[in-house]
């Protein structure tokens, strides 16, 4: 056992917390430093006298820190005597700005030098000398001996002692030693302090984890606390300004400047419950003011923003805050909170203001505050001000693991628009002051959209594919399963069936409906309605028969094209129904020589449904001339000299195949339609590019996330290029795709159908925007398109703030068919733009400018979700939920799952009492209103989950708090749990409970009902193959989906493959024998 002893004091608490802090990182970046400018008739050798003594008279210039073995926390021992030592640098006889940035060298190299708290020199002092009566006395400190107030008490300390020195005298007056002031806070808390620690229990530190300023680094460089200080040089006049205002509104200029700092935040956070650490100097007691010594801390200032708040009302609000949180300063502890949940051990946004005299002159020469840094606890960012006299002196802090000094320059900026702005317009709503200087907003509004290119078309798509056709009659234009047709064959069927359909009232403006199983005759079908001047509608015969009815009468098609099997599905729900595969024999007798088109480029040339808040999907309305650009647009970013097949994997009932249609069929490439079942399954599907070199794909990104799960990964990729589009694409995505394929150009493409099929291309080069970027950018707008991201003011936001995506230019569809107020609320008047007729579309999108001008896609602010490619209305789904008899009140919502993929989930109240006595488990799991939706809606738009509750949780004003739905428990999903009862179906519930991320799976629980859906049912069937060694096709999962039912398959599976090797076997076993070994086994009864 050591004897070791150690006298000294307890840490106070703002020394404890910091010391907390400083564990965290091997450097002590927590120091304060201060330039100090000496005018006049300057005597060095008093000074350092002088130096000494303010050492020896102040205990916490000599104190150090020390720990015993076993100490966490340590003493403050304070030294009898420390000799400082003064180095010297002398710049006389050299420019001004030299000796100014020779200065900030020496300041900067001091900041760099390393502390040893437990037995180095406290105090560390340089002093320059410009000339005979100006020189710089720098001085630096722990933040465990000194704050900022420090620093300007040790100024005035210093200037007295100067005098005194100087007239012979010696100082009587001995100051309030720190480690007295320690015990004395640590007396005050023992004393009733309920009052002040209700006051802190109020405020909500929850959200300091959401605080993320633009461009700050997912994760920091390294874990290093890198404390930086970038300078602001606003116009003396602001500051005047400003004072004038604060006093006209009675409050400090503190409070306004605090305020404004509040505003940027929110802006560029959008958090509305903002929290800002403020420093309070800790010395609000007459006795404590000129003490030295860490006495201040950053306490937490909470305020409501809201873009209708008037500035004015902020600034009382502000005012009211900051005075009580200063009033409750000594209660406030960090330990009450740090406990908590989720609470991040710091205030990331911070906030300091001090007002200085100018100077301290005595004997003939002043002491006034040069510059100085103060850095006393971890922060993301912080605002300093130095108010000297009528001039405010702004730095921002900022934590340089975190931030680059270029995004922290930009935020400088913005601050100085908001100040100013705030000053000249105090009776605006928060939301209406400016952050844009007119350079930025020229850049945003302007230089970003300088896309205009002039491709002289007058042509419809159908005529550049006849042209196509015309120069490359005999290359392969389609390929569906072993069928092909060359570029001549396709135009003649496409020119039969045109022909065939102008006979039947076909036209310019004519909707003609094409409900088809993957096929030749889709894309056959869609040139020919183009080629008479009609408009298509793509229609997926795996939708539900009643959605189907309701496209095709809300579009009034007066002519369907199908397949004989689907007449029945689809009835009587147009009145000219022709079904391809029984008909073509009479379509073929007509002519196959190109028609006369008598379409133009303004003409409706395809309609597409997508969800819609109402209940019912809308079609948006796309016309030849928004196709044209398109692919004038996309062609260039795909460089298709290299390309010559493309491979389409999607649904022809949305636009996202058109990225492979129209450039395949317009440039002589070759366009291969994957059947369903082939595109599902990633071994089918390898085995398929294997056959087939396919050199671009078009793929919504978790599809293909899906498919890279195989063990044939790598041959699932195209050669030449990848386009990841309908939804937000990950970096551990690519990453994946570029260790499989390094070679292949990977193009992240973003566009609602309303802007035809995308806008916005990214070509991943490198992962260079991964620091930033939470999902892979969406990149800059093709040509003739402009992107604008605003505010709902419609005024552009700065880079780097979140706002909504509007689009312009020559991509925006006509519209919605035949709803007119929807459109003109989507399609509005473009404000930017003085072409007459210009419209902008409201996306609903959220994104930002990154800072290299491409843009980061960031979610919905709306209720609309993107799932495995498809645009969902949630209000759609709640819509067609409250059909059912059994529910009174419904909400859905999407959550993202363990793998960070959204799941659609329904929370409901039952209509009556006598519901939950009824059937209160299957209504709990949800099984009849999923039944019902099966009816109604396509099966990515049907909720995995169904959670019964009593009552919806509320806001305070009276609507659903949506964020405070509870998540889906387990048991509300899957009922009753029955264990697998042998190897197989153990088997199977181990890989169902890893691909679902749940605890456990019965053998009666359905695989959907669990959350389950097409993408997860591929890793499953991929699994279970190599697990089992079989050839188990996916389609047996969704016609067994549970453990039990697919089990019972994989036996049968087992037990066939068995057979067949036996068989196998006798054949090889029979091949090896002469003839008359035959006979002779033969004779005797065959083989045993």
């Amino acid at each position: 056992m050591s004897n070791q002893t150690l006298e000294g004091f307890r840490l106070s608490p703002q020394q404890k917390r910091l010391w907390t802090l400083q564990q965290l990182t091997e450097s002590i970046p927590y120091r304060v430093q201060a330039g100090i400018l000496i005018e006049g008739n300057f005597n060095k050798e008093v000074l350092n006298i002088v130096l000494q003594k303010v050492v020896n008279i102040n205990e916490i210039l000599r104190t150090n820190f020390k720990c015993l073995p076993g100490m966490t926390i340590p003493l403050q021992v304070i030294n009898d005597y420390c000799p400082l030592e003064i180095d010297e640098h002398d710049l006389t006889n050299l420019e001004l700005e030299i000796q100014e940035n020779k200065t900030d060298f020496i300041f900067q190299e001091m900041l760099q030098q390393p502390l040893d708290l437990e037995k180095g020199s406290t105090l560390s002092a340089s002093i320059v000398t410009w000339s005979a009566d100006k020189h710089i006395l720098l001085l630096s400190l722990s933040a465990m001996n000194a704050d900022r107030t420090t620093l300007v008490n040790l100024v005035d300390e210093i200037s007295s002692c100067y005098s005194a020195t100087l007239a012979g005298k010696e100082i009587e007056e001995q100051p309030l030693q720190y480690a007295d002031i320690a015990e004395w806070q640590y007396e005050l808390l023992t004393e009733d302090t309920a009052q002040g620690k209700e006051y802190w229990q109020k405020v909500n530190l929850s959200n300091l984890s959401r605080i993320h300023l633009p461009f700050e680094r997912k994760t920091a460089l390294n874990l290093e606390f890198a404390p930086k200080v970038l300078g602001l040089k606003l116009s003396p006049t602001i500051s005047k300004d400003l004072a004038a205002l604060a006093k006209s509104h009675e409050i400090s200029n503190e409070t306004f400047v605090l305020a404004c700092w509040q505003v940027l935040i929110w802006k560029l956070t959008a958090q509305s419950d903002l929290v800002v650490g403020v420093a309070c100097n800790g010395r609000k007691y007459e006795e404590l003011e000129p003490a030295l010594g860490l006495l201040s801390k950053y306490v937490p200032i909470q305020c409501q923003l809201d873009e209708q708040l008037p500035f004015s009302q902020l600034l009382q609000q502000v005012h009211q805050a900051d005075s009580d949180a200063c009033k409750w300063q000594e209660y406030f502890h960090w330990d009450d909170f740090i406990s908590k949940e989720e609470t991040l051990p710091f205030l990331p946004i911070c906030f300091e203001f001090k007002q200085v005299d100018n100077q301290s002159c005595n004997a003939g020469v002043s002491f006034s505050i040069y510059k100085h840094y103060s850095c006393i606890t971890k922060f993301k960012i912080k605002l300093s001000c130095l108010q000297k006299n009528d001039e405010i002196h702004f730095q921002l802090y900022y934590d340089a693991s975190l931030y680059d000094l270029t995004d922290v320059k930009r935020i400088a900026e913005y601050f100085e628009i908001l100040l100013i702005s705030a000053v000249n317009n105090p009776k605006f709503t928060i939301g209406e002051l400016e952050l844009l200087k007119d350079a930025t907003r020229q850049q945003l509004l302007i230089d970003f959209n300088n896309t205009s290119v002039d491709y002289f078309s007058d042509k419809c798509i159908h005529q550049l594919f006849e042209e196509q056709a015309a120069r490359t009659p005999d290359q392969i234009a389609l390929v569906f399963e072993n069928q092909q047709l060359t570029y001549k064959e396709l135009n003649e069927r496409a020119n039969q069936l045109a022909n065939y359909l102008q006979k039947r009232g076909v036209k310019p403006e004519v909707i003609v409906g094409i409900c088809l199983e993957r096929s030749l005759e889709i894309v056959i079908s869609m040139l020919g309605i183009l080629k008479v001047g009609g408009a298509y509608l793509p229609l997926d015969p795996a939708m539900p028969t009643e959605r189907l009815k309701l496209m095709l009468q809300d579009a009034q098609t007066p002519v369907l094209l199908t397949q004989q099997r689907l007449v029945n599905k689809l009835g009587d729900c147009t009145p000219n129904i022709i079904s391809l595969d029984t008909d073509w024999d009479e379509i073929a007798q007509e002519s196959n020589q190109n028609c006369s088109s008598i379409a133009t480029t303004e003409n409706l040339a395809y309609v597409i449904y997508t969800s819609g808040s109402t209940g019912k999907p809308k079609g948006v309305a796309v016309e030849h001339q928004q196709i044209l650009n398109y692919l004038y647009g996309i062609l260039p970013r795909l460089d298709l000299a290299v390309v010559s097949s493309f491979a389409m994997v999607s649904t022809f009932a949305a636009d996202l195949g058109n990225t492979a249609i129209f450039p395949a069929l317009c440039t002589g490439s070759c366009l291969h339609i994957i059947p369903q079942n082939v595109a599902s399954d990633p071994e089918t599907l390898a085995a398929y590019f294997e056959h087939h070199s396919i050199d671009c794909l078009k793929i919504v990104p978790s599809h293909l996330a899906a498919l890279l799960t195989s063990p044939k990964a790598a041959s699932i990729l195209p050669r030449k290029r990848l386009v990841l589009g309908g939804e937000a694409s990950h970096w551990d995505l690519i990453e994946r795709i570029q260790k499989y394929a390094p070679d292949c150009l990977i193009i992240n493409h973003y566009g609602p159908t309303e802007s035809t099929v995308g806008v916005l291309t990214y070509q991943v080069s490198d992962n260079n925007l991964r620091h930033i970027s939470e999902t892979v950018p969406i990149g800059r707008p093709i040509a003739n398109t402009q992107i604008y991201i605003l505010d709902s003011h419609l005024r552009p936001v700065p880079i780097g703030v979140t706002g909504e995506l509007y689009i312009g230019g020559n991509s925006l569809a006509r519209g919605y068919l035949n709803k007119s107020e929807i459109t003109a609320e989507k399609f509005i008047v473009n404000p930017f733009s003085d072409r007459p007729n210009s419209r902008i579309y409201k996306t609903g999108d959220a994104a930002r400018y990154l800072p290299d001008g491409n843009i980061e896609f960031l979610g919905r602010i709306d209720n609309q979700i993107k799932i495995r490619g498809f645009r969902i209305e949630l209000g759609e789904i709640e819509a067609t939920i409250r059909q059912h008899p059994d529910i009174k009140q419904v909400v859905v919502i999407a959550r993202e799952d363990a793998l960070g993929e959204k799941r659609i989930i329904a929370y409901f109240l039952p209509s009556s009492e006598n519901v939950e006595t009824l059937h209160t488990t299957s209504l709990q799991q949800g099984k009849p209103i999923r039944e019902f939706l099966q009816q109604k809606l396509p099966d990515y738009m049907i909720p995995s989950a169904f959670v019964q509750l009593k009552t919806f949780p509320l806001t305070a004003n009276g609507k659903v708090d949506r964020q405070a739905l509870p998540a889906p428990e387990q048991a509300n999903l899957v009922g009753s749990f029955v264990a697998p009862r042998n190897h197989i179906e153990e088997t199977l519930a181990a890989i169902w409970t890893e691909v679902l991320k749940i605890e456990q799976v019965g053998i009666y629980n359905n695989f959907f009902e669990l959350g389950g859906h097409s993408l997860l049912a591929t890793q499953v069937i991929s699994r279970l193959r190599q697990a089992f060694q079989i050839d188990l096709p996916l389609h047996h999962l969704f016609e067994a989906p549970t453990v039990a039912g697919l089990a019972v398959v994989i036996a049968q599976k087992i037990s066939e493959q068995a057979d067949e090797k036996m068989m196998a076997e006798m054949v090889a076993e029979l091949e090896q024998l002469s003839q008359e070994e035959v006979q002779k086994i033969l004779a005797n009864g065959g083989i045993n």
